[in-house]
């Protein structure tokens, strides 16, 4: 279970003592100052995933600072990524100042000055990580510390709904998978500093929409023998909304569902066309290959090649290098290819 701090059970004179403490044990050395006179009220949930933190922190109307005294203190030079859920902050760092509202994203470094002032009561997702996992330069951490992020902002409209989604279920992961996310995750920021250093516009639009549609395309190559691979699962996988998932592929000349087809059927293709002393049934490649029910296999494979798969295995040379030809779009526009992917996976009857 989440450890939660929290000044609930706290004596009000010492609630803000508290409030110190705990933030200074669980992110980092800083001085937090109430606005307001009456009684304090705070929580934090932190969990790990990884060398990756990732902290839930709702309190009353605050201001948040750390100096160079404190930072000396520190071990190890961190980043915050903060990710506003209600409220509003003034964020001032590096000579910059940045208004932020809610959905709106920041970079803090944790190794120079900087001030948070939360002038209402407030929500905030915080992802802290190791400055030297990033990979990019100190330079570039620099240019985008001190600014307001939104979701209409590039790279950070695919990042935001990730890391908000994430933050609200990191104790669910077994340990290999939290390993695995909480490179996601830097990879992630990486770009996203990445972006605003070097892109702008339409460009880190499509540097975003790229770099997310590569990772899904890996994502289908590697769960194609996975007979419940689907629109769904592929966009819970990449914590995106499934209308989102179809606007990415608008541009790419195929579906989500007609790409996991056709994948599946040229795996397919290359397993059949393999010569060797015992040759796999057809249904045995198809079920590898997630296809459950047989003859649906057959029917989509004969639209995308012209064939049986039986025929194709039968025609294959004795060097077992047949060509593959490719996958007759008609045929798939027309028949299979425009049913959704949930009909990729014929029920188990």
């Amino acid at each position: 279970m989440s450890p939660v701090l929290t000044t609930a059970s706290v004596p009000d004179r010492d609630k803000v003592t508290y409030w110190n403490d705990a933030l200074n044990r669980t992110l980092v050395p800083m001085t937090v100052t109430p606005r307001d006179d009456g009684p304090f009220d705070a929580r934090i949930v932190t969990n790990r995933l990884g060398y990756l933190q990732v902290s839930t922190m709702e309190a009353d109307a605050e201001r948040v600072s750390r100096t160079p005294a404190q930072i000396a203190r520190s071990s190890e030079a961190l980043v915050a990524v903060g990710v506003q859920i209600s409220g509003t902050a003034t964020f001032v760092q590096d000579g910059r100042r940045a208004e932020v509202g809610e959905g709106d994203l920041v970079v803090c470094d944790r190794s120079r000055p900087y001030s948070f002032d939360y002038p209402h009561r407030f929500a905030t997702h915080v992802f802290q990580l190791p400055r030297r996992v990033l990979g990019v330069p100190d330079t570039e951490i620099r240019q985008v510390t001190g600014h307001a992020i939104g979701t209409r902002d590039g790279f950070g409209a695919v990042l935001l709904p990730f890391l908000a989604s994430l933050a609200s279920a990191t104790d669910a992961y077994p340990p290999a998978v939290a390993d695995r996310l909480a490179g996601n995750v830097v990879d992630l920021i990486a770009t996203l500093i990445t972006e605003r250093t070097h892109a702008s516009g339409a460009d880190a639009e499509d540097t975003a929409r790229n770099h997310l549609l590569l990772r899904i395309r890996d994502h289908i190559n590697q769960n194609l023998g996975d007979p419940d691979l689907s629109p769904e699962s592929i966009a819970g996988a990449h914590r995106i909304s499934i209308r989102y998932l179809h606007r990415l592929f608008e541009g790419e000349g195929t579906t989500v569902a007609r790409l996991v087809q056709k994948r599946r059927l040229e795996e397919c293709g290359r397993e059949l066309a393999r010569r060797g002393r015992t040759a796999p049934t057809v249904s045995a490649v198809a079920q590898r290959w997630g296809f459950v029910n047989p003859a649906h296999f057959s029917r989509a494979f004969r639209a995308a090649y012209g064939v049986s798969p039986r025929e194709w295995r039968n025609l294959r040379t004795p060097q077992g290098d047949i060509a593959l030809p490719p996958v007759r779009r008609p045929a798939l526009s027309s028949t299979v290819a425009d049913r959704p992917a949930s009909d990729l996976a014929p029920s188990r009857g």
